[in-house]
């Protein structure tokens, strides 16, 4: 006796069987039409504005109307071939016979298996009504009814209902070989051949519908994930510059906020200058927020044209670091006029940060800043002394724990030209080295 798992295994195909036959006949649903190329779907024109749709869809168009020509030409088929029957049929017998070659052709569309369904009752229906024998069903109006109706049913339905709707027309046609006795044997099998060769190119079409739907909704995310990549890029950009703008003002606002009084002592005019310089970075920090942001607040998406910082203003830099208490020394070598807009950002900002550090971590230090263009190459090299002895292994010992967004930045932006970023502890001090490759279109 075989057992469970094998007898299941025997089953297998009856049960497939049963399930492809129950879906054609009763539980199979059609999938949604495929969207109609423009070609197919064009708008309705401006003069016919009020009708209830804005596209006319030409296949529906089209299945209506040749629905209408069998109809009209079935109908007056009828009509000639009453006169030499027994019992002439009446108008309404007429009117059904041509209905059954015409209706499941207008239904096609939108409801393909409901279609199928309604042309396997009626062909058999409308031969009873004609009162002749089963050669009525391999008509011309029959034939090319079913094959369309077919072929919706091979494009939109799943493959199972396919194969239940073939097997159900094979046995069709073959019982009507039978019946029909040895008149229509060649006719039978070309018509299986026929709803074969229409099964097998409706499902190619709906296989290359369905590959090109996922291959049309891969691109549709690969350029989402590309523009959610661009937002966050963007968004780091915006950030390092912030972060750059931020933490340069505001370390030298702190400090000279704390240096200021100090200084005065009492001596309004000593103190009113101190609170103008406070002032100004205040106002600079500030006209340089507006700038990276500006573009965030352009309606019309144009770009930011403010002129942005670059190595021109390293004096003005180098300055704005000696109010701080910064002992700032300038040594610049090679051409450094005709660097890339890129470029010459990045290496500003960079030069700014360092300078920063060296503020908070090293208030007071001397701090020396070079800059030499090489070949295709821009050198930055800043590094600081330290500051007074007391505070120099305290500043050097919080640095060498630095992991704050500054270098991190500083790395960003020299990755993005394809160049490099070294920093560290020098001696009692710390010391950044970065190397920017100089492209023309960078």
């Amino acid at each position: 006796m075989a057992s469970p798992p094998a007898q299941r295994a025997r089953l297998r195909p009856v049960a497939r069987l049963g399930r492809a036959l129950t879906a054609a006949v009763w539980t199979g649903r059609a999938g949604p039409p495929h969207p109609r190329p423009r070609r197919l779907a064009p708008r309705v024109p401006g003069f016919l504005s009020l009708l209830p749709f804005r596209t006319i869809d030409l296949v529906l168009v089209a299945d209506l109307v040749l629905a209408f020509i069998l109809f009209r030409a079935v109908q007056a088929l009828m009509r000639d071939e009453s006169l030499y029957m027994a019992t002439p049929l009446d108008e309404g017998e007429i009117a059904f016979i041509a209905v059954t070659s015409s209706l499941p052709l207008a239904l096609r569309d939108r409801w393909p298996l409901t279609a199928w369904r309604l042309a396997v009752v009626l062909i058999p229906w409308g031969i009873v009504t004609r009162g002749q024998d089963l050669e009525a069903a391999f008509s011309a109006d029959a034939v090319i009814m079913y094959l369309l109706v077919v072929y919706a049913v091979a494009v939109r339905c799943e493959r199972h209902v396919i194969i239940g709707v073939w097997m159900i027309s094979a046995a069709a046609l073959w019982i009507l070989g039978i019946q029909s006795g040895p008149n229509l044997p060649g006719v039978t099998f070309i018509g299986i051949a026929m709803v074969t060769v229409t099964v097998l190119f409706g499902y190619n079409v709906q296989a290359r519908r369905t590959a090109a739907g996922r291959l049309a909704e891969e691109e549709r995310r690969s350029e989402q994930a590309l523009a959610g990549q661009a937002v966050l890029e963007e968004r780091a950009r915006i950030a390092r510059e912030l972060h750059d703008v931020v933490a340069h003002h505001m370390s030298v606002i702190a400090i000279q906020a704390e240096a200021v009084p100090l200084k005065a002592q009492g001596d309004a005019r000593l103190l009113e200058e101190g609170l103008g310089e406070i002032r100004a970075l205040s106002l600079a920090a500030m006209t340089e927020m507006r700038r990276v942001l500006g573009v965030l607040r352009d309606g019309d998406g144009r770009t930011d044209t403010a002129p942005q910082p670059s190595l021109g203003r390293l004096d003005e830099l180098a300055a704005t670091a000696r109010s701080a208490g910064l002992a700032v020394e300038l040594k610049l070598g090679g051409d450094l006029l005709e660097l890339p807009t890129a470029v010459n950002l990045s290496a500003y900002r960079i030069v700014q940060e360092s300078l920063s550090n060296a503020m908070r971590h090293a208030p007071g230090s001397a701090v020396t800043v070079k800059i030499s263009r090489s070949g295709d190459e821009l050198n930055i090299h800043v590094a600081d002394d330290g500051g007074d002895r007391a505070a120099a292994e305290a500043a050097k010992a919080g640095r060498e724990k630095h992991t704050g967004h500054g270098l991190i930045g500083m790395r960003e932006r020299a990755a993005m030209l394809g160049g490099s970023v070294w920093a560290g502890p020098a001696g009692k001090g710390f010391a950044v080295t970065a190397i920017l490759p100089i492209a023309e279109d960078a």
